[in-house]
């Protein structure tokens, strides 16, 4: 992944905590689990210091990935503001499309949006969903074409928080 991209990480998505486990399809560290969607054969997994799971699809040059933290913004904080404090480093932000849904039985928000960081042009989804005090953000970086967006859509709604 190109340096630049490890530095967009770091600002889109939470720091993850030590000692994680995933083995494919749930994701368990010492304060949240949860459980994602199909993660499609083309999918290859990146280390990242600051998102819980990454991912790559080299096929349409997008990264995916998973945040999530608990007990600092989850009940006060309206999904719109959390949303907003994702992108707060990148200019020429330009919402194209923002839409409640229920996502683990919970209101979510998705957002879709052109942004640049660094100058360079990208397409973002990102999903918000606060859940039992946890903030999680699944969020979807592509070439400004959008490239393997119903693979991230379908990767998303399977998430699940877990016990």
């Amino acid at each position: 992944m190109p340096q630049r991209w490890s530095f967009a990480l770091a600002f889109v998505l939470a720091v993850g905590c030590g000692g994680p486990q995933f083995d494919g399809r749930t994701y368990r560290n010492e304060s949240l689990a949860f459980r994602v969607g199909p993660i499609p054969a083309g999918w290859r997994q990146l280390e990242a210091k600051h998102a819980l799971l990454a991912f790559r699809d080299d096929a349409t040059s997008a990264t995916i990935g998973v945040g999530g933290r608990c007990g600092k913004d989850g009940d006060d904080v309206p999904l719109e503001s959390l949303t907003h404090h994702l992108f707060i480093h990148f200019t020429e932000r330009d919402v194209e499309s923002q839409e409640h849904l229920s996502l683990d039985g919970r209101d979510a928000l998705r957002t879709q949006m052109l942004a640049k960081l660094d100058g360079v042009p990208k397409r973002f989804t990102v999903y918000v969903l606060k859940k039992d005090g946890c903030v999680y953000d699944l969020l979807h970086i592509a070439d400004t074409n959008g490239g393997g967006q119903s693979q991230f859509d379908s990767f998303a709604a399977g998430f699940r928080t877990l016990e």
